[in-house]
């Protein structure tokens, strides 16, 4: 009869792909390097994930849960006003991408590396968040009383691409510009400045 895994196995697998993942990209990372940095065999590690989609996918699972409680806490924190609120989510933005090991975002990340992925999965998980946070944009754009919100979330949206996008070129300094400029732009554009 072969031993129960060891509790906190799964979190161990998964914590060292996300972070390989995060780091190399998925086709950069091989499952053997998973098993070999994780310290799990091979049988443990398929135990709890089948197949690599599957682990690529509670990756980003585990990331989407972690983004919709900072967006959540950044939500609250800017009170009821959502021109406060929009800025909020742009500095929010802001926030991540001045971190040291910042390299993007990875539900980009992962649609850059699989453009032509429309299966169910880890692109339907990248998708689906995506569409959850720009449409948490769409529904506070139109909260205001603009003359075109559908172009207030484009040009809110195209920010926050802007600024997981620049971690593939910039400096971590420049990146802190663009970050300042940003939430500047996202001022301006909602009409708080």
């Amino acid at each position: 009869m072969p031993r129960p895994p060891a509790p906190g196995t799964r979190e161990r697998i998964l914590g060292t792909a996300s972070r390989l993942f995060y780091a190399h990209g998925v086709r950069g990372v091989g499952m053997n390097r998973i098993i070999t940095e994780a310290g799990t065999g091979k049988n443990l590690l398929y135990l709890h994930f089948p197949t690599k989609d599957d682990l690529v996918a509670a990756y980003l699972e585990r990331t989407r849960s972690w983004r919709a409680e900072a967006a959540r806490r950044a939500l609250e924190g800017a009170g009821e006003d959502p021109r406060a609120q929009l800025v909020a989510v742009v500095a929010e933005v802001a926030r991540i991408a001045d971190r040291p090991d910042f390299r993007g975002c990875a539900f980009r990340n992962y649609l850059a590396e699989f453009p032509d992925d429309e299966a169910p999965g880890p692109a339907a998980v990248a998708r689906e968040h995506l569409a959850e946070s720009r449409a948490t944009i769409e529904r506070l754009a139109g909260e205001l009383d603009v003359a075109d919100p559908a172009e207030l979330a484009e040009e809110l949206w195209l920010l926050v691409d802007g600024l997981y996008v620049q971690a593939a070129y910039r400096s971590r300094e420049e990146r802190v510009r663009g970050a300042e400029a940003a939430v500047a732009l996202a001022r301006r554009l909602v009409g708080l400045d």
